[in-house]
C-alpha cells in the first residue's frame, strides 16, 4: 500500500481539519485506529504539526468530500500527486538552517530505531558516524540541549527515506536471528563460565574427600 508523504503529520491535519472517520484516516495514513484516536486526544504527536496533503496534491477536496459523506469509503491518493524524486546517491546536503536540528534527530533514531546502522543514520541525515557516535554516548557538545525529534518534521529526510532504511535494517535482523538461533554470544559465555566453575568445585571436593578418607585411615592404623 501506497502512503502519504508524512503519514503521522497528515493525521494530525486530516484530524483537525475534516470530519473524517479515525478508521478512514488509520487506512489512508497507515495507522492504526487507536493510534489515530489518541492523536486526537492529544496523547501523542502534540508537538507534530500537521501536513496539508491538499496543498502538496495528495488528496483532492472532492475526495475528502466524498469520503465525509460516506463513512465507509476509502480515501485514495491523487493520481496527479507530486511525483517522488528518489535521491541520488552520496551524502545528502542539508541547509545550513537545519544543521542544528541534526544532533536531535539522530537521537530520535538511535532511540526509536535501534536496528539502524550508523552508516544508514549518516546516510539519512548527512551527518557522521562521529557524530553519532557522540550523541549516543552523551559527549556532544551540546547533549544538554538535545532533545529526541523526528527527522522527517524537521525535513531532514523523507518518510520514504526512513521507512526504506528501517525495512533494510529489519531484513538485515531477521537474517541474523536466522542463521544464529543459538544463544547469543554473551549468554553463551555466561553458560561456558559457569559449567567451568562448578566443574572446578566438583574436583575441588573431591580431592578433599580422598585426602580426609586417607587421614582417617591413618588414624586406624595408629
Amino acid at each position: 500500500m501506497t502512503l502519504p508523504l508524512m503519514p503521522k503529520a497528515t493525521a494530525v491535519w486530516l484530524i483537525e481539519k475534516t470530519a473524517l472517520t479515525f478508521n478512514q484516516i488509520a487506512e489512508f495514513c497507515g495507522m492504526h485506529p487507536l493510534e489515530v484516536q489518541a492523536i486526537a486526544d492529544g496523547e501523542v504527536a502534540q508537538s507534530i504539526i500537521g501536513y496539508d496533503p491538499v496543498a502538496n496534491g495528495q488528496l483532492t477536496q472532492e475526495e475528502i468530500n466524498r469520503c465525509e459523506a460516506d463513512p465507509d469509503l476509502k480515501l485514495k491518493l491523487s493520481a496527479n500527486r507530486m511525483q517522488i524524486v528518489k535521491r541520488s546517491k552520496g551524502a545528502r546536503y542539508t541547509p545550513i538552517s537545519k544543521r542544528n536540528d541534526r544532533p536531535d534527530a539522530i537521537a530520535f533514531l538511535l532511540r526509536n530505531y535501534p536496528q539502524l546502522l550508523d552508516q544508514q543514520i549518516a546516510k539519512l541525515l548527512g551527518t557522521t558516524k562521529d557524530t553519532i557516535a557522540k550523541v549516543r554516548d552523551k559527549q556532544h557538545w551540546n547533549s544538554a540541549n538535545i532533545k529526541p525529534r523526528d527527522p522527517i518534521i524537521l525535513g531532514l529526510c523523507s518518510q520514504m527515506d526512513l521507512n526504506s532504511a528501517v525495512a533494510e535494517a529489519n531484513r538485515r535482523v531477521e537474517k541474523d536471528e536466522t542463521d544464529n538461533p543459538s544463544l547469543n554470544p554473551s549468554e553463551t559465555t555466561e553458560h561456558q563460565e559457569s559449567s567451568e566453575t562448578k566443574k572446578e568445585e566438583l574436583d575441588i571436593n573431591h580431592i578433599f574427600s580422598n585426602y580426609s578418607e586417607k587421614n582417617n585411615q591413618s588414624d586406624d592404623l595408629n
